[in-house]
C-alpha cells in the first residue's frame, strides 16, 4: 500500500483487534524497581498484595518476563463495542500549519466514557467478577477513569465506589452524573467517610484534594470492606499492560501503509495513555529493531518527570500504599487550585520512570494557557473537541510540526488523542474569558514535597 493515498481515517478490521496484551517489561534490560512494603522496605509479595488487588491482576503486576499475555474472550468481546479505534491522518491540521510534517493521531474518545480508560477498566472489572467479588473501589481525578470503571462494573454487575478529587467533583458535575447513571457512588475526596480522609482534612483544612488523597481513601475502604478490592486507572504495570492495545492497533494501522513515525508524543499524568501508545514502539527500540524519538508531555504545574526526583515514594498522600520507585514530586504534593488541565498525579509509572531514566524517552512540560490554545486550534480544524489532558500532546505535536516548517523536514509525527473534552467546558470557559492563568511551582515549593520522601537505602 506504499503508493496508495493514505485515508483520513485508517480503521482496522474487527478481526485485527489485538488478542494479546504486550508487556514491555519483558524486553527491558533494566526492569522497573519492585514495589516495597513500607513497613519492612522489602519487595511486596503476591500474598501481601492480595488484600488490596484482585489475584490475577497481582500476577500481571509482578510479571516481568512474559512478553505477551492472552486477552480473555469476554474482554475481547467487550472491546468490539468500541474498538478498533481509528488512526487519523491530520490532513486539515497539516494544511492549517503549512507544515511538511505528516501528523497522525490515535483517537481513543469514541466510547461513552470519552477516553482510553475503558481499555483497562473492563479488564479489571472482569478479573474482579471472576474472583467472585461484590465490588471495587477507586479514585478519579477529572473523572474519565471513574466513568470508565462505572461502565465496566455495570456490565459485570459489580458495585463501584468512586472517590473523586474534590476540585473536579465540584467543577465537573456532569462527569459525576454519568458515573451515577451507570450505578456508581461518587464521594468528593478528601471526605469524612474514612480515617485517612479525616486526617488529611485536619492537616490541610479547605484542601481541594489530590489523586494521592483519593487513592488513600479508596484503598482504606477496599481493605476494610469484605468482598471488595481496589483498582487503579493509571501508574501500575497492569494498567500499562491493558493499555498496550492502543499502541498495538496504531502500529498495525501504520504498518499497512509502510509508515514509520519519527516522533511519538503522549501526555503524561500517571502514564496509562503514554505507556499504552508507545509500548510496541519502545519494544522495538529496546530490542534494537528500530529507533523512535518519544516525548512525554506533562503540565508545568505538576512536573514529575521534568523536575521530580527518581526515588521510592508512596503512591498516595495517606501513605497506606506500597512504595514505588518513580519520578515523583512527593506524595504530599497537591497541584495549585487553578490547575485545570488534568494530569495532576504527583508521581509517574515505575515502568515509564525507568525508561525515562535510561534515556529511552524524553520529557517536556507545558503551561496550561498554551495547552488550551492548541486545543482550540486543533478543534477548529480537525473537528474533535479534545480533552485538556490530550491537548498537552497536541501542543507539542504542533510545536514539532512548526519546527519541520522551519527546517523543511518531512517528519512523521504520531500522538495520542486520549479523549474528548465535553465535560471540561468550565476550563474552556476560563480560557475563553481570559481568566486562566499559568502556575509554575518554585524550587522551594517543590522542595517541601521532596523533604517528605521516605528514607529508603540504595541497594
Amino acid at each position: 500500500m506504499e503508493n496508495t493515498k493514505i485515508p483520513y481515517k485508517i480503521y482496522l478490521d474487527e478481526s485485527e483487534i489485538p488478542t494479546q496484551w504486550y508487556n514491555v517489561r519483558a524486553d527491558m534490560k533494566n526492569k522497573p524497581a519492585p514495589l516495597l512494603n513500607p513497613a519492612t522496605l522489602k519487595p511486596m509479595t503476591a500474598e501481601e498484595l492480595y488484600p488490596v488487588f484482585c489475584k490475577e491482576l497481582v500476577a500481571q503486576e509482578l510479571n516481568d518476563t512474559d512478553a505477551y499475555i492472552d486477552i480473555p474472550q469476554e474482554i475481547q468481546d467487550f472491546y468490539k463495542m468500541y474498538r478498533p479505534s481509528p488512526l487519523i491522518r491530520a490532513y486539515f491540521l497539516e494544511k492549517a500549519l503549512g507544515t511538511p510534517a505528516k501528523i497522525y493521531y490515535k483517537f481513543e474518545g469514541n466510547n461513552t466514557s470519552g477516553s482510553h480508560k475503558l481499555n483497562s477498566a473492563i479488564a479489571q472489572a472482569y478479573y474482579a467478577k471472576k474472583q467472585g467479588l461484590k465490588g471495587v473501589t477507586t479514585e478519579t481525578g477529572a473523572g474519565q477513569w471513574g466513568t470508565a470503571l462505572s461502565m465496566a462494573c455495570s456490565y459485570f454487575g459489580l458495585d463501584c465506589k468512586v472517590y473523586m478529587v474534590k476540585v473536579s467533583y465540584e467543577q465537573k458535575p456532569f462527569r459525576r452524573e454519568v458515573m451515577r447513571t451507570y450505578g456508581a457512588s461518587v464521594t468528593p475526596s478528601p471526605s469524612t467517610d474514612t480515617a485517612v480522609g479525616r486526617k488529611i482534612l485536619k492537616e490541610h483544612p479547605g484542601t481541594t484534594g489530590s489523586l494521592g488523597c483519593a487513592i488513600s481513601e479508596a484503598v482504606e475502604v477496599a481493605t476494610s470492606t469484605e468482598g471488595y478490592r481496589y483498582v487503579l486507572g493509571s501508574v501500575l504495570n497492569q494498567v500499562l499492560l491493558h493499555q498496550s492495545v492502543i499502541g498495538l492497533e496504531a502500529k498495525k494501522a501504520l504498518d499497512k501503509y509502510n509508515v514509520k513515525p519519527d516522533i511519538i508524543i503522549g501526555c503524561a499524568g500517571g502514564g496509562s495513555n503514554l505507556g499504552g501508545l508507545i509500548s510496541p514502539f519502545v519494544g522495538e527500540k529496546l530490542r534494537g529493531e528500530a529507533d523512535y524519538r518519544i516525548i512525554a508531555v506533562e503540565p508545568a504545574s505538576c512536573p514529575s518527570l521534568t523536575r521530580g526526583k527518581f526515588a521510592y515514594d508512596f503512591c498516595d498522600t495517606g501513605k497506606v500504599c506500597p512504595l514505588s520507585k518513580m519520578y515523583t514530586l512527593g506524595s504530599g504534593f497537591i497541584p495549585s487550585a487553578n490547575h485545570a488541565g488534568g494530569l495532576r498525579y504527583h508521581g509517574m509509572s515505575s515502568t515509564l520512570s525507568q525508561l525515562y531514566h535510561d534515556g529511552l524517552m524524553e520529557a517536556t512540560s507545558v503551561e496550561q494557557t498554551s495547552v488550551f490554545a492548541a486545543a482550540e486550534q486543533f478543534a477548529r480544524v480537525e473537528g474533535i473537541l479534545p480533552a485538556p489532558e490530550s491537548s498537552h500532546a497536541i501542543r507539542v505535536a504542533i510545536d514539532e510540526a512548526l519546527k519541520c516548517k522551519e527546517t523543511g523536514e518531512e517528519k512523521t509525527i504520531l500522538f495520542g488523542l486520549t479523549g474528548t473534552g465535553y465535560f471540561d467546558m468550565l476550563a474552556y470557559e476560563k480560557f475563553n474569558d481570559g481568566l486562566m492563568s499559568d502556575y509554575i511551582p518554585t524550587d522551594e515549593e517543590l522542595q517541601k514535597g521532596f523533604d517528605g520522601l521516605p528514607n529508603v537505602p540504595e541497594n
